[in-house]
């Protein structure tokens, strides 16, 4: 059985979540520190969103990978990204994007 896709966020949500995304890459651009990136105000604020920011995660993920993996695993409690991916950005977003249509937040 296939998972129903939870797609749709409302206007206001995306909108949210963009000026947020926005800041925090701006902001986080130029630090190395994942604890600083994370400990990031508007990073802070996204992870608040809780589920229904889940598809726009992915789909900025999909665009551009960044960080998002460290999100997503406040919101879910989840890493289905395998140890042997460990610091390969591409394969840890290619683990979280299977990880989001298996679970119906991205078609």
């Amino acid at each position: 059985m296939q998972p129903q896709i939870k797609t749709d966020a409302p206007a206001d949500l995306t909108a949210d979540f963009r000026a947020l995304a926005d800041q925090w890459q701006v902001e986080t651009g130029l630090l190395s520190s994942p604890t600083q990136i994370a400990a990031h105000p508007a990073h802070r604020q996204i992870i608040q969103m809780g589920k229904p920011a889940l598809p726009l995660i992915l789909r900025e993920m999909q665009r551009q990978p960044g960080h998002w993996s460290l999100t997503l695993r406040a919101i879910t409690g989840e890493n289905p990204v395998p140890p042997a991916a460990a610091g390969y950005t591409r394969k840890i977003a290619a683990a979280w994007l299977e990880w989001g249509r298996r679970n119906g937040y991205l078609a």
